[in-house]
């Protein structure tokens, strides 16, 4: 049998070209493993719509006692592309497996950068968690309205929580002295930010752990439950307010620490 040296040299070239891919896939497949078994190293925590990064005050001690390197974004609450890029840029100044942890609306946040390749895993406190390309709004349509949003009060593009929602619907189950200085250091949001829609999942290809408010006023815990299961994530409920991160910090600090590998 006469085979013609031009077939072989292409066939031989294609079983080497493919003996390569194979390798390639073989290694990325491995060192994806490898970062999703690691523990992380670093914790990079991003808040949501009427707060700032000190909303994550008393779960940031609880993580760095445990040895963690923790840093809190502080969100512009402009565009969520530029809510977005500030978390990124924090997440490039990691080193090593890093989780991305968001509340209420920092889920977009998680949800769009958590597939930058230092994160090892997500997790979503009482936050939204949106599907690529999904239109949050009309999702959460299909659930009962939350009591909290009746009460944003805007100043033209400028937006925020009024006092009297504030207290009682967001941060419904804080002392009322500890309510108070948070909503002092409440920031405005602005409206286009709300319009924004992801442009990936990242839940879809990370480990995704979830911590539902039961009691939540600002985001009903249904919709938290459906968002969740949609994830497949690790899920705890806690009988809180939606700022389970300063009621219930040791177990927000202790599903981080779950969703980095458990630490000593």
């Amino acid at each position: 049998m006469t085979i013609d040296r031009r077939t072989f040299v292409g066939a031989a070239a294609l079983a080497v070209g493919s003996a390569a891919m194979a390798g390639a896939m073989t290694e990325a497949r491995a060192a994806a493993e490898t970062a999703g078994g690691a523990k992380a190293r670093n914790v990079v925590l991003v808040h949501g719509l009427f707060a700032d990064g000190s909303s994550w005050s008393e779960v940031i001690p609880l993580l760095q006692a445990r040895g963690l390197n923790v840093v809190s974004v502080q969100n512009p609450l402009t565009t969520l592309p530029e809510a977005v890029a500030a978390a990124r840029r924090v997440l490039d100044r990691q080193t090593g497996p890093t989780v991305l942890a968001g509340h209420s609306f920092a889920g977009m946040i998680v949800t769009e950068a958590g597939v930058h390749p230092n994160v090892s895993a997500l997790v979503y406190v009482a936050a939204r968690a949106p599907d690529a390309g999904e239109d949050y709004g009309a999702l959460a349509a299909k659930f009962p309205a939350a009591p909290a949003s009746a009460g944003i009060i805007y100043d033209g593009d400028e937006g925020r929580l009024g006092d009297e929602a504030f207290l009682r619907d967001f941060a419904g189950d804080l002392p009322a002295a500890k309510a108070k200085v948070l909503l002092a250091v409440q920031q405005p949001f602005r409206r286009e930010l709300l319009a924004g829609r992801t442009a990936n999942a990242a839940w879809r290809g990370k480990p995704s752990y979830y911590a539902v408010s039961t009691e939540d006023r600002t985001i009903d815990p249904d919709l938290q439950r459906f968002m969740a299961g949609r994830m497949g994530a690790r899920t705890i409920e806690l009988r809180s307010s939606h700022v389970s991160l300063l009621s219930h910090p040791a177990e927000i600090a202790g599903l981080i620490l779950e969703a980095a590998g458990g630490h000593g």
